[in-house]
C-alpha cells in the first residue's frame, strides 16, 4: 500500500490518541471505520478494547499502538468503505507486513470495519453517561449489539468490550489544595465536582470551569451520584467540617475516602470517628495521610500526589475500561 498519507488531526486536542473514540464515532456519523484491538501477544502498547475512530475526512480519535500502526490502518479505511467488509489485520510478530514493525517485539490482532449501527453507538453513549456498566459486542461480520457487562476478551467470533464507569471525582474543601487538585482533574477531563462550606473556595474554580456546589451542615450523599466508581477526598485545614462528610462518605459505595493531614491528625481524626459510633470496618475506609509522595506540603505536588494513589487503586480493581 501507498505510504503517501496525510493524516488530519482534530482541533479539539493536540493528541487525537487522548479523545474518546466511540463518542467522536456517534459525531462523526455514517461514514465511519472503527478498529478494535481484539488481541495481544508479548509486550504491547495498549490492552485488548483499545479502539480507534477514523472518521470520512481524515480524523481520527483513539489509538491502537503509540503510533507504530496508525497510519496503516488509516490507509485501509478507504478500501473498507467501499467494500464493507471487516478486515482482521496482525502486526507485529506472524504479520504479513514485514515493514510495519512494533518496537516492543510483540504482536497485536485489530479488527478494522465500517460503522453500521449508529443506534447502538448512540445507546452505549447514554448507558456511559448515566454511569451504567455495559458490554459493546462486536461480531466477526463488524455488527455491533450491547449486552450485560462483562469483561473485555473474546468469546468464539465475537469480541466483547466491557465497558464500566469512568473514574469520577468527589472534592471537599477549601484554599489552595482544594482548588488545585480540581484544576488537575478537570484538565485531565476527569467528571468532577468541588464542594464547599465557603463559597470563596468555589468562585476561583467555578469560573475557570470546575462544576461547584456550595454545602452546609448537613450532606445528602444521595444527591451526589456516588457509586464504586467514584473518589471522594477531603482538602480541609479546619478539620471540624470533615467528621459530618467522612460519616455520610462511609455509607455509600465510594471505592475511596481519603482525608488530607498528617499521621497524627489522621490518628485524631478516626478517635472522632469512631466516639461517634463509626465501626472499625467504615473507619478503615477513610485513607490518610493520603498520596504517594510523604509529607507533601505544596498544593500541586499534593494534588499529583493524591491523583496518583487514586488512579492506581481504582486502576487495581477492576479491568482497564473499554475504549
Amino acid at each position: 500500500m501507498s505510504s503517501s498519507l496525510t493524516i488530519t488531526q482534530d482541533p479539539s486536542c493536540r493528541h487525537p490518541a487522548m479523545l474518546d473514540p466511540w463518542r467522536m464515532a456517534l459525531e462523526w456519523g455514517p461514514g465511519s471505520v472503527l478498529a478494535v484491538l481484539t488481541a495481544t501477544y508479548g509486550p504491547a502498547y495498549r490492552n485488548p478494547g483499545a479502539t480507534m475512530a477514523i472518521s470520512p475526512d481524515g480524523r481520527f480519535a483513539g489509538a491502537i499502538t503509540s503510533g507504530c500502526v496508525e497510519a496503516d490502518i488509516i490507509l485501509r479505511t478507504k478500501e473498507v468503505r467501499q467494500t464493507r467488509r471487516v478486515q482482521n489485520l496482525r502486526y507485529g510478530q506472524g504479520s504479513p507486513f514485514f515493514d510495519l514493525r512494533l518496537p516492543c517485539g510483540g504482536a497485536v490482532e485489530v479488527r478494522l470495519f465500517a460503522l453500521q449501527d449508529m443506534p447502538v453507538i448512540a445507546d452505549l453513549a447514554r448507558l456511559r453517561a448515566h454511569r451504567r456498566p455495559v458490554s459493546l459486542i462486536l461480531s466477526a461480520d463488524g455488527r455491533l449489539s450491547l449486552g450485560q457487562w462483562r469483561p473485555t476478551g473474546g468469546d468464539g467470533a465475537d469480541f466483547h468490550i466491557g465497558f464500566r464507569p469512568d473514574l469520577r471525582f468527589l472534592v471537599f474543601g477549601t484554599g489552595a489544595e482544594a482548588a488545585a487538585f480540581a484544576g488537575l482533574v478537570r484538565g485531565m477531563g476527569y467528571d468532577h465536582m468541588l464542594l464547599s462550606h465557603e463559597e470563596s473556595s468555589l468562585a476561583p474554580v467555578r469560573a475557570a470551569g470546575s462544576p461547584t456546589r456550595l454545602i452546609g451542615p448537613r450532606l445528602s450523599p444521595e444527591r451526589l451520584r456516588v457509586d464504586t466508581d467514584t473518589a471522594a477526598v477531603l482538602f480541609y485545614h479546619d478539620h471540624d467540617y470533615e467528621p459530618t462528610i467522612l460519616r455520610q462518605l462511609v455509607h455509600t459505595p465510594a471505592f475511596y475516602i481519603g482525608a488530607q493531614g498528617s499521621r497524627a491528625t489522621q490518628a485524631g481524626r478516626l478517635a472522632h470517628l469512631r466516639e461517634m459510633g463509626l465501626s472499625d470496618g467504615e473507619l478503615a475506609r477513610i485513607h490518610g495521610p493520603i498520596g504517594l509522595i510523604p509529607s507533601s506540603r505544596d498544593p500541586n505536588s499534593l494534588a499529583i500526589s493524591v491523583l496518583a494513589e487514586i488512579v492506581g487503586l481504582h486502576g487495581k480493581q477492576a479491568e482497564p475500561l473499554g475504549r
